[in-house]
């Protein structure tokens, strides 16, 4: 029998693959923030793309979170089982 993570995020990542892809997606987006966060001075166009990928992430994040969430009722019922 498989050892399975108790982490659903992990657990996901192998399992879901929109959440796979939103996983992938907003670590690009968190590189691409991280080279903007390096800069010294950043251009009226860099600091608009700077708050959007934020506020990307965040959107990211929170469907990411709505995916864990709908997958905890199912992991229940699997324990229970």
């Amino acid at each position: 029998m498989p050892i399975e993570s108790s982490d659903p995020k992990q657990q996901l990542l192998q399992s879901d693959s929109e959440f796979r892809e939103l996983a992938s997606l907003h670590r690009q987006l968190d590189e691409r923030l991280h080279e903007l966060e390096t800069k010294h001075y950043l251009s009226e166009s860099e600091q608009l793309e700077e708050v959007t990928i934020k506020k990307r992430k965040l959107h990211l994040k929170d469907r990411m979170e709505d995916i864990v969430r709908r997958s905890r009722p199912v992991e229940a019922e699997r324990a229970t089982s």
